[in-house]
């Protein structure tokens, strides 16, 4: 007898197998990886990180001179 790990699907909590044969995981379908895809390109999800200093300073020259190419 084999003992499947099981993991709740971050979309819907569903419980599904962790193994290789999920293609999925670790969601339970590819509607639920389709959804938390979309939840990350509306900007729902993101990672918090916090700004620098230099994040500030270069934040400053964009407002002031929005034509001005920084490249």
């Amino acid at each position: 007898m084999e003992n499947k790990t099981l993991i709740a699907c971050p979309t819907c909590g569903t419980k599904t197998p962790w193994s290789t044969e999920n293609k999925d995981r670790p969601f339970c379908s590819a509607r639920c990886k389709l959804i938390d895809l979309g939840e990350w390109a509306s900007e729902s999800y993101s990672i918090p990180q916090q700004s620098s200093e230099e994040d500030e300073i270069f934040s400053d020259d964009l407002v002031a001179n929005p034509n001005k190419s920084f490249l």
